[in-house]
């Protein structure tokens, strides 16, 4: 497996910060080159099925999902189905002592392809961390702003 952690601080509450991450078609508005959906159920509920591609035009991949663990407004989490994305992903949004939250984006693949794929992901950390912070921050200011 390999581990990715990355956080940030925003200035909306908790409720606000779930509830923006948590509408799966604004995915777009916040998560870099990601469009979303929900595919079963009501997306927001233990499940669930989601949809993510990432790329530019056509050219990209989709990520499958199901949502595993959902306890509103702080955790969500989701387990990768997809042939190329596998593992666990988890977003917790943690409350900040005089307002605020902090939102936290993990992530515990398990790349394909053995060896080669571990080294590839494990080489692509940096850039891989950079692409969720930044994504991140994103999310911070479309909540924030309302």
């Amino acid at each position: 497996m390999v581990d990715l952690r990355v956080a940030v601080h925003a200035k909306a509450s908790p409720e606000r910060v779930f509830a923006v991450l948590t509408d799966w078609p604004r995915h777009e508005e916040w998560m870099l080159l990601t469009r979303a959906e929900v595919t079963g159920g009501d997306g927001r509920s233990v499940g669930s099925g989601l949809a993510a591609f990432t790329g530019l035009g056509p050219v990209g991949f989709t990520d499958t999902m199901e949502i595993t663990r959902w306890i509103p407004p702080h955790t969500v989490e989701v387990r990768h189905t997809g042939g190329l994305v596998r593992g666990t992903g988890r977003f917790h949004v943690l409350p900040r002592a005089g307002g605020g939250s902090t939102i936290v984006w993990e992530e515990s693949l398990d790349p394909p392809l053995g060896p080669v794929g571990w080294l590839a992901l494990t080489l692509a950390r940096p850039a891989n961390t950079t692409f969720l912070k930044l994504s991140l921050r994103r999310l911070a200011a479309l909540a924030a702003a309302g």
